[in-house]
């Protein structure tokens, strides 16, 4: 088998980290190009840099925006094989026109019609869902039909079955996040076709699903059941009135004295599996954050990438050097090693919660386990 060969040019320059440029050096740059070799004298800077530098750029993506184009792909584009999902991706302007948010996240918007169905497949990419707006739409996952609802966040570990219903009869729009970038760069995906119809009994609308009923109760495993494989979480729906009593807590803990923030001001929960404590997805972290009126959080640094969507209220966000105002269902990247802080407004009134509330989703688990994990907080 005849393979192509993609030509290395190296160029010999004079600088003060750089050999002197000679004769002789350049038929040693040229002996090199010959044999596909690239000596790391002129790329050390490039592949061993002295802080990240992410191939990813901050970016904000507005969904009053992204939500009139989805509608207007609900009218024209079906939802069938082939295609599958109509998922339309957030690419970061900076890597290359791919669908990808960051090096290692993918996210888009997904948007089912009235009635409508998702068929059903499966593949190696974890992923999840989380529902800012709306309610009708059942996911089913190995038979198991999941009702979302705003502010539902919904987890699904790679290679299970999986598809969508619409039994109502508005459409629906939420978030999709799944570690797409990750498998494509490391190679490893797996991706296959299921059933063309659901069941009669995956086409019920269950108040909650079975997974919920088994392992949606806090602090109580249940001795009859098998956590799920690789330690991804087996509870497939986290419900929007705990998420919003825990951090309601911690707040109201704050006030009376006692502690129990992040910071002053900031509340935050971390979605977890409840069979093992840890993250809800072996790729993927997902978080809830809530920001008082008025406060701030301090700048913090982290390795690896994260996406943000505004899930109530108002406020300003900044990335590295650039800020935005920010509004229910906002999208946002941070990219690695760019300082992240936010402040809710004073003065916002479009809050369920009465201050910012921003869900977020990010690679750490990845970087934990391979020990490339680092965060900095302040200004530094």
């Amino acid at each position: 088998m005849s393979t192509t060969r993609t030509p290395v040019r190296l160029q010999a320059v004079s600088a003060p980290d750089q050999p002197d440029v000679t004769p002789a050096l350049h038929e040693l740059y040229r002996g090199f190009e010959q044999e596909l070799l690239v000596p790391l004298w002129t790329e050390i800077g490039d592949l061993m840099p002295a802080h990240p530098r992410s191939r990813a750029v901050p970016h904000l993506w507005h969904w009053d925006s992204l939500l009139k184009l989805a509608a207007r792909a609900g009218e024209l584009v079906p939802v069938g094989r082939g295609g599958e999902r109509r998922a339309i991706a957030l690419a970061n302007p900076s890597l290359g026109g791919r669908p990808f948010a960051t090096p290692t996240l993918w996210a888009a918007i997904q948007y089912l019609m009235p009635g409508e169905d998702a068929p059903e497949h499966r593949h190696t990419q974890h992923a999840f869902r989380f529902v800012v707006e709306g309610s009708g739409v059942w996911t089913v996952v190995d038979g198991d039909p999941v009702p979302m609802n705003r502010g539902d966040f919904l987890p699904q570990a790679g290679w299970n079955w999986h598809a969508h219903h619409n039994a109502t009869t508005e459409p629906m729009a939420w978030l999709d996040g799944l570690d797409i970038p990750f498998q494509y760069v490391t190679e490893a995906q797996f991706f296959e076709y299921g059933r063309d119809e659901l069941s009669a009994a995956e086409r019920t609308t269950p108040r909650r699903s079975r997974s919920e009923r088994l392992w949606g109760h806090p602090g109580l495993r249940p001795l009859t059941a098998t956590p799920a494989p690789a330690g991804d979480s087996p509870l497939l729906a986290y419900k929007w009135e705990f998420t919003d009593a825990a951090l309601a807590d911690q707040l109201a803990l704050e006030a009376e004295g006692h502690g129990g923030t992040v910071e002053p001001g900031h509340a935050a929960v971390r979605f977890t599996n409840p069979a093992t404590g840890g993250d809800v997805l072996s790729t993927i972290r997902a978080e809830m954050h809530r920001i008082t009126r008025g406060a701030e959080t301090a700048p913090v640094r982290e390795t690896g990438s994260s996406v943000y969507q505004v899930f109530n209220g108002s406020g300003t966000v900044t990335v590295g050097d650039t800020t935005w105002s920010v509004t229910r269902g906002d999208l946002f990247v941070v990219p690695s090693w760019e300082s992240f802080s936010a402040r809710s407004e004073a003065g916002a009134t479009d809050s369920d919660s009465g201050g910012l509330d921003l869900f977020r989703f990010c690679d750490a688990p990845v970087f934990e386990a391979l020990r490339l994990n680092r965060t900095r907080r302040g200004d530094a």
